[in-house]
């Protein structure tokens, strides 16, 4: 079983990571299976994988079929990481993939894509509330406005809402491309970006509480965690990464014992190579981070 989908920075990944037989790790974010399938292929170790899409699931059986007793699948948000794995049981290492996965993005009903027309969802599990749709058609000019700047930092934002407000007046938004249409009439590409990114990643991070979700889950994760054990993110945006360096650098992290503590495993992000970025210009902005549990002594007699 060969994965189609290739995730962003794999081998940065495993290699920060460091797979060894007879460890359990966590793939916090499964999507389509790539870290998972790579993790099982580097030892003889044992992965569970989590995920919201119930979509996901459905790709997880040729997982199990495969790797047998070594792959698991849980169906859940992240967030919920305290509830869905078994209570005192410790982890070698977990993976978050933070961004929207290449399944979802290239599956236009599922309505993340400004490239394919769908309906204007967004959702990453039906059992959310509003969809992209209800949001842009309900929601006041100025409301929209602080979504598009503050999850997306479009500079445009208050324009696109305005223009949001005004089209919405003749006929409802309910597909993809009608709002991505009318955002390419106020913004103009730059670096290769389509127009409609970044109101687009704005709408799909409110829809799903995506920063929300991270918070949440990095404040659960350590109690997961065994001494050693090592947390790898891969964010593709400032928000997600402001998030994890807070994280990393807290003083106040709630691990299981005061003598613990964390150390970051480079001195600043890991991003893709110019090769893999021409390959999947989707990874552009991914940056890897990776940080381990580790006795704090350790940490002052390195100092």
């Amino acid at each position: 079983m060969t994965n189609t989908h290739i995730p962003v920075l794999l081998q940065e990944v495993l290699q920060a990571l460091s797979p060894q037989d007879d460890y359990t790790y966590i793939d916090a974010t499964f999507g389509g299976g790539g870290y998972t399938e790579a993790i099982l292929n580097a030892a003889n170790c044992k992965v569970i994988a989590i995920d919201r899409d119930p979509d996901a699931e459905k790709r997880a059986q040729l997982f199990k079929q495969k790797y047998k007793d070594r792959f698991q699948f849980i169906q859940g948000p992240f967030s919920d990481i305290d509830t869905l794995l078994p209570k005192d049981t410790l982890y070698n290492g977990i993976v978050f993939d933070f961004g929207v996965s290449s399944f979802q993005l290239d599956e236009a009903n599922r309505g993340f894509s400004f490239r394919l027309n769908g309906p204007l969802d967004m959702r990453m599990s039906k059992d959310i509330g509003l969809t992209a749709a209800d949001i842009v058609n309900i929601y006041s000019a100025e409301e929209l406005a602080e979504i598009i700047w503050f999850y997306g930092e479009e500079k445009k934002s208050r324009i696109i809402a305005r223009a949001i407000v005004e089209q919405r007046k003749t006929k409802p938004f309910e597909t993809t491309l009608e709002l991505a249409e009318l955002v390419r009439k106020f913004v103009k590409r730059h670096d290769g970006l389509d127009p409609a990114t970044l109101t687009f990643q704005a709408l799909r991070i409110f829809v799903n509480n995506e920063l929300i979700e991270i918070d949440t889950v990095l404040k659960k994760t350590l109690a997961h965690l065994s001494v050693g054990g090592k947390v790898v993110t891969v964010t593709f945006h400032a928000l997600e990464d402001r998030l994890i360096k807070n994280w990393i650098r807290s003083d106040h992290q709630e691990l299981q014992h005061s003598s613990y503590a964390l150390k970051a495993l480079f001195s600043k992000p890991i991003c893709p190579s110019i090769e893999e970025v021409k390959n999947n210009p989707r990874s552009r902005s991914a940056k890897l981070r990776a940080v381990q549990l580790i006795p704090a002594k350790s940490v002052r007699s390195a100092s």
